[in-house]
Order: structure tokens, then C-alpha cells, then sequence
């Protein structure tokens, strides 16, 4: 195994080391046998919802990139607020781990359990409890999902508009800061959230934030917990912005001659200040595989999939102006579309290049990687990345969020080759060290979870220390999804 492969078992079995025979970490109380005597507790309290079967229980934990899979003692399905709090105090005078658990989309360990515990599954707190029409926010469970939510908004006129691609929870959406194709014009989950129902480490329940649209009373509690990977509590509730449904959509695709031109097109737009909606850029090797697995027949040369919300001759207007741009930049077969099912397919392929990768070479493992940049120095930083491919010689799509400076690169990898892995290590430190020195992140939304840990100290430095400080004052025990964020 790998250095890059191995550097998270590694620490995890160190700290593993560095527990006592009943699983807990120097300095943190827990009673003997903490997991037995909670699971005694929990059982009788939620009988067939808390279960340790074994299919069951390895669900629960990383399937969706390469990190090991690290399983939980066992899942529980709450259906309340209150049951979950139940079950947290519970854990907490055990000192028993807790993960909670949306529907495991996250792409960088988030969910794995490093340390067992119980996995809180909130796939049964699915309800929308209130659409505020006039206000244009809404009230939900955390386990509600964006497909669902849009469904049942559909006959309000209403939508909620950040669309990470998959059918992702809403509190595992504001758990991760999740964005997406939309966030170039509708903003990325901190800023649709209005207010949250957090269950604290404790077990005492915490509301946060008001329907209020701006407010300057006191600490941004709200925000404190949208990007905490669940390691300061469990959202259970959320309230949302929703947007009205645009009286038009128009959808566009355009080829350019390289990566560069592209990239500079999206700058342009950007700068005039067409209000895209979506604006994804595709590399001609995403392309390619985006032909073959969703049927298409776009030219295999860098690309941008576009859409465009508005009046009708706003969009219409829209459209042409990027035309403009593009054709400035040597923009080709530039082609765009009002119909609904033309632009569905063009959305569903996007949508849909986790599995499109994985034919560009069988056998392979998806390592998804992703950076964010500011929009200026977004050319610069996707050919230097595209550059250090073809050099390194890996087989490695980028795909992006272009309109915000968000680009993706998905490492089709052998993970049982020692020196590939060598290579693909050494690529995704200088993948993550571009972006931090063109003062950029590590990580426009996949977050940092167990993989991007020794990212998050080169690019925030001191400011980890009281990230800690917090996570310490809030969570003594640290026993809210422990190994995530933190290196130690």
C-alpha cells in the first residue's frame, strides 16, 4: 500500500493503539464496556430501529471512493428530534461515538467509522413541516432529500436550487456545505439556510437562527454548524430559502479549441455579469466519456454545458450575449435549447460522470478530488492541473463548477499498484497546493472529512487551533463523528 493510500489507516490504527481495552482515547470518560451497556439501553428503547446486522451496518459507512470502509457497531433509525436526543444522551454517558448518517454520498470518508459506535440514520425523518409560500422558505426534516423537497414545491411555483448532483439529505447537504451546478447563481447551501434544530453532544436540543432573511444579533450560530461534518452535533431540522420556478430555461452547449479559451470565456461571463445559472466545464477526456455512457455526440474537445433562467427574452438575451463572449474565444458548434427533455438529457449525463468515468478504464477505483480557485485565476489553475496529468500519466477527467472557480478531478486509479498510488499521491498534494497558493481552497464542497485533513492545516495554519478550540468546548467527549476534520 501506498504512503497516500495508507496515510489514513495509519493514523487511524495509531490511534487505535492509543486507546484503552474499552475503546476510549486518553482523557475521555467512558464507562466499561461503554458500547455493550449503550447498546442495552438503546435496544429495549427503539427495538427493530436500532439494528447490527451486518448488510445493514455496512451500508453505513464510505462506498462511494476509494477510502477504506470503516463500519459502525451498529445504525439507528430515529423518526424525531427527541429520539435523537434520546439516543445521543445515551451514547454520551458511554462515551460511545456518533455518525450521523444522511444517505452516504459524501466523497471523502465522512461517514466511516474509525472508532465503531452507532451510525444515526436520518432516512426516516423525511417530513416537510411547513412551506411558507408568502416567505419563500420552508421547514424540514433532515433526512427530506432535494428530488423530494422539489417534487412537493412543485405546484407552489417554488424550488430549492442547490443540486449537488446527487439525491443527497438536506442535513447532510448542510452538514458538508454541499453546492453545485446552481451555486454560480443561487449561492451553496450556507447561504440557504435560514435557521437549524441541532442536537448538541449533550444531548440537549439547540434551535438556531430565525426565518429572519438578515439578522446582527449575536455569534452566526446557524453557520457554526453548516460545514461541520456532524462533529458538533446532529442537524435534525432545517429551515430553507426556496427560489421561484423561472418562466424560462434555456440550455446551451458550446466546444472550445482548449482548455485555456474555455476558461476564459467563463471569465468573461462572469465579469459582464450575465446572471448563468449553470455553467460546467467538461475537459475532452470527460467528454468522451460522457458520449459513451450517457449517449451523447458532443464534439471531444473541452466543453461548456450551460443554462440560462429568466423571462423569456431574458433568456433569450442571456444566451446570445454568451454567444458573443464564446465566439471571441473560438467557441464552436455552439447549440442551445428551451425544450425540457433535451435539456434534462444534457443535465442527467452531467449528472451522471461518476459512473461515466469508471469505463474510461475498468477495473479502477474513483479517487474524486476537487479545489476551488478564484474565478481570475481559474485558466491558470486548470492547465497547470491538466499539464501535471498528461506529465504524471494518469487517467483523470476535470469536470467543474467554472462559473464559481469549483473544478473536479476524478483519478481513475489502481489502488493495488504501489507506484501508481506513489503517483497519484504526489498529484493531489500539488493539486491541493496549487489551489491554496492562488489563494484558493482545498475544497470547494466535497469537504475534508478523513481525506483532505493535512490540507485543511496548510491552508487555514493557526485557525485549525481554534476550529479545535471550539470542537473541544462543544463536544468534550469528542465522541461527534470522531477521526473527521482533524488530523488528531
Amino acid at each position: 500500500m501506498s504512503r497516500f493510500a495508507s496515510e489514513t489507516v495509519h493514523l487511524i490504527a495509531t490511534e487505535r493503539l492509543n486507546m484503552d481495552a474499552n475503546g476510549t482515547r486518553p482523557g475521555v470518560a467512558r464507562s466499561p464496556g461503554g458500547m455493550r451497556q449503550a447498546l442495552d439501553l438503546l435496544g429495549p428503547r427503539f427495538g427493530e430501529r436500532l439494528t447490527r446486522a451486518k448488510g445493514i451496518v455496512q451500508q453505513h459507512a464510505n462506498n462511494t471512493s476509494w477510502h477504506p470502509a470503516e463500519f459502525p457497531d451498529a445504525v439507528l433509525f430515529p423518526e424525531t428530534t427527541e429520539e435523537v436526543a434520546e439516543a445521543v444522551r445515551i451514547c454520551a454517558l458511554h462515551g460511545v461515538p456518533i455518525i450521523p448518517f444522511g444517505v452516504g454520498t459524501s466523497l471523502e470518508g465522512g461517514v466511516n467509522a474509525p472508532y465503531g459506535g452507532v451510525s444515526i440514520d436520518m432516512g426516516r425523518m423525511n417530513n416537510i413541516l411547513a412551506v411558507h409560500e408568502e416567505d419563500m422558505d420552508c421547514v424540514v426534516q433532515a433526512g427530506v432529500t432535494r428530488k423530494q423537497l422539489n417534487a412537493h414545491l412543485r405546484e407552489t411555483g417554488l424550488f430549492f436550487p442547490v443540486d449537488p448532483g446527487a439525491d443527497a439529505t438536506i442535513g447532510g447537504m448542510a452538514s458538508t456545505r454541499a453546492s453545485g451546478t446552481n451555486a454560480v447563481r443561487y449561492g451553496t447551501m450556507k447561504d440557504a439556510i435560514l435557521a437549524l434544530t441541532v442536537v448538541m453532544p449533550d444531548g440537549s436540543i439547540r434551535k438556531t437562527g430565525t426565518r429572519a432573511r438578515k439578522s446582527a444579533a449575536g455569534y452566526d450560530i446557524t453557520r457554526l454548524f453548516v460545514g461541520a461534518e456532524g462533529t458538533l452535533g446532529v442537524i435534525t431540522e432545517a429551515t430553507i430559502k426556496l427560489f421561484g420556478i423561472p418562466e424560462a430555461i434555456s440550455g446551451a452547449v458550446c466546444s472550445f479549441p482548449d482548455l485555456a479559451s474555455a476558461c476564459n470565456a467563463v471569465i468573461a461571463t462572469i465579469r459582464v455579469g450575465i446572471p448563468v445559472a449553470r455553467i460546467e466545464l467538461l475537459d475532452e477526456v470527460q467528454v468522451r466519456a460522457c458520449n459513451a455512457y450517457s449517449h451523447l455526440d458532443i464534439p471531444e474537445t473541452p466543453t461548456l454545458f450551460l443554462e440560462f433562467h429568466g423571462t423569456e427574452a431574458g433568456v433569450v438575451e442571456q444566451t446570445e450575449m454568451f454567444g458573443e463572449i464564446a465566439r471571441e474565444w473560438g467557441a464552436s458548434n455552439f447549440t442551445w435549447t428551451t425544450r425540457p427533455e433535451e435539456r434534462s438529457k444534457l443535465w442527467e449525463a452531467r449528472h451522471n460522470v461518476y459512473f461515466a468515468c469508471f469505463a474510461l478504464r475498468p477495473g479502477s477505483k474513483f479517487i474524486a478530488t476537487d479545489v476551488c480557485v478564484p474565478v481570475s485565476r481559474l485558466a491558470d489553475a486548470i492547465t497547470q492541473t491538466k499539464a501535471d496529468i498528461e506529465r504524471t500519466g494518469l487517467v483523470a477527467p476535470i469536470v467543474g463548477h467554472v462559473g464559481d472557480g469549483n473544478f473536479h478531478v476524478s483519478v481513475m486509479a489502481m489502488t493495488d499498484d504501489p507506484e501508481e498510488m506513489e503517483r497519484n499521491e504526489a498529484f493531489i498534494r500539488r493539486l491541493n497546493s496549487r489551489a491554496i497558493e492562488m489563494d484558493g481552497t482545498c475544497t470547494g464542497e466535497h469537504g475534508i472529512g478523513q481525506g483532505k485533513r493535512s490540507f485543511l492545516v496548510q491552508e487555514h495554519g493557526a485557525n485549525v487551533d481554534t476550529m479545535r478550540a471550539i470542537k473541544a468546548a462543544l463536544d468534550p467527549q469528542g465522541i461527534m463523528n470522531p477521526g473527521k476534520i482533524f488530523l488528531s
